[in-house]
């Protein structure tokens, strides 16, 4: 398990410019409008966020794959503001997560088996800690 060695913000972050090269994953016209969960009060703000999510998916599917669309949503989910009444957890939504999965299958990075959701493959896997042996290096020569 490379990947638990590094920070995750730093390997998302570096994965999500890694994804931005492949021509199979790009956001979809309705992403501009869409919240990411019935929890959410706004759109997410960064004009990039779709690559951001891609390289988290990507890294939930390595660390706890094979995993379904229904533990990604609860994974993603939030606490929804009710105003005086208690919050409540509500899940995310499941169309960005579906899509982004399609199309890393689309890519070769995540394929998707018959009972029990997607699992990286090993063109994902190796794709992963490759960039977690750069992240590394970079930190000793640091």
């Amino acid at each position: 398990m490379l990947v638990r060695e590094v920070s995750a913000s730093a390997l998302i972050r570096r994965l999500s410019e890694e994804l931005r090269k492949i021509k199979e994953l790009q956001p979809p016209e309705w992403s501009h409008f869409v919240k990411t969960g019935v929890h959410k009060e706004r759109l997410p703000e960064q004009p990039d966020w779709w690559y951001t999510r891609a390289a988290s998916l990507l890294r939930r599917v390595y660390l706890d794959g094979p995993v379904g669309i229904m533990r990604l949503r609860s994974y993603y989910g939030g606490r929804q503001n009710r105003g005086q009444a208690p919050e409540h957890f509500r899940k995310a939504g499941g169309k960005i997560i579906r899509t982004i999965l399609q199309q890393l299958e689309q890519t070769g990075l995540v394929r998707k088996i018959e009972r029990g959701g997607r699992k990286i493959t090993p063109k994902g896997a190796a794709m992963l800690e490759n960039l977690v042996k750069q992240i590394k290096a970079g930190e000793k020569g640091a």
